[in-house]
């Protein structure tokens, strides 16, 4: 188990009413909070989650966004529209974690 499910674990734990009430606000804005459909809402959790450098929050997404359907492609391209507003940087970023996610490279360097 890694650092950041310890730290979950902890805190589900601690504050678990808390975690719960969360859990339920980020379901039902995904699922009932607007017209958007899946594959455009995960597609935007990978976008946000790319402008804001939140890479264990980008690797899930891209995860999710893949069981539901999002191509590789259309992950990509919404990683490369942050570009524009949140900067390069962050952008190459992000497709770095998604090429390590579709196993193209590995952490820390290429194959």
């Amino acid at each position: 188990m890694d650092t950041i499910e310890n730290n979950l674990k902890y805190f589900m734990g601690k504050h678990e009413e808390i975690y719960h009430a969360y859990e339920n606000y980020g379901q039902l804005m995904h699922e009932i909070g607007g017209p958007l459909d899946e594959k455009t809402r995960w597609l935007l959790k990978v976008a946000i989650s790319t402008a804001c450098q939140y890479k264990y929050a980008l690797r899930t997404h891209i995860i999710k966004a893949i069981k539901t359907g999002c191509t590789r492609e259309e992950i990509e391209h919404a990683i490369m529209l942050v570009a524009p507003t949140a900067g390069f940087p962050k952008t190459m970023e992000g497709i770095l974690i998604l090429r390590e996610e579709m196993g193209e490279v590995h952490q820390g360097g290429p194959h």
